[in-house]
């Protein structure tokens, strides 16, 4: 809330300093505020320029949020976090890496979808061809279609009941019921995918585990065994690759 208000702060400050420097010589010393929310001789705008910066602004500062609840992102970060703990080595990569990765891919996967945003509605809003409002409604569109593909039934069906909400048809469905249903249905997919990715460095444990305890060498860890056998078995079967190529194909675009 604190960020917002110092947004506001700035976006009127911007707006009384544009109107004091671009000529207004009869303007009387002192901060004034001037918000224009459309010319009908310029055939109307829907909201003034300051008010577009403004609301720019306020986007950029939630932008990583919508990142992370509204795309791709949450599935692979946690899927990738779950490789490097199965791994058990927990500096390497380091967390800059795996974020960075981790968007790469979201980047690639959310590509359509952003394709599609930006020829329904940026390119049209910049135009000046549609208003604010309904670029927000075109937009919006792709994104649900996909957080919809990606969502089970059940979870929708859960966030409508604690609306209470009766049967909705996808197109009606609001985005405060659609984001918290993807979001789950996001974290139960990684968890699952991480249980599996888990399976085989187990093993690898195991069997490390009981050769020691056979041979007598309780005190050795098992780790210290098992980590190169581990770095080993991925390297081998490529496992970047089949992880990386797994959570590309497990998206339903």
């Amino acid at each position: 809330m604190k960020r917002f208000l110092t947004f506001l702060l700035v976006g009127f400050l911007f707006v009384s300093f544009a109107d004091d420097s671009y000529g207004q010589s009869t303007t009387p010393s002192g901060l004034s505020l001037s918000i224009n929310m459309g010319d009908e001789e310029e055939g109307g705008q829907d909201v003034g320029a300051a008010i577009q910066i403004l609301l720019l602004m306020t986007l950029l500062t939630l932008g990583p949020s919508i990142v992370v609840l509204m795309t791709s992102f949450t599935r692979i970060i946690i899927v990738l976090g779950f490789v490097r703990t199965a791994l058990g080595v927990h500096q390497a990569p380091s967390n800059q890496l795996i974020v960075g990765l981790a968007l790469v891919i979201t980047f690639f996967v959310m590509q359509p979808v952003f394709q599609e945003v930006n020829t329904n509605a940026l390119q049209p809003l910049f135009d000046k061809a549609i208003t604010t409002e309904e670029a927000l409604a075109k937009g919006s569109g792709p994104l649900r279609d996909f957080m919809l593909k990606q969502t089970k039934i059940d979870d929708v069906e859960f966030f409508l009941d604690l609306a209470n909400m009766g049967p909705t048809t996808t197109t009606e469905l609001p985005m405060r019921v659609v984001v918290p249903a993807f979001v789950m249905s996001e974290i139960r997919t990684a968890f699952q995918m991480g249980f599996l990715i888990f399976l085989p460095f187990i093993l690898i444990d195991f069997l490390v585990g009981t050769t020691l305890m056979a041979m007598g060498m309780m005190m050795m860890p098992p780790i210290v065994i098992s980590l190169p056998f581990k770095l080993l078995l991925f390297v081998l079967v490529d496992g970047w690759t089949l992880v990386i190529k797994s959570l590309v194909q497990s998206f339903q675009l």
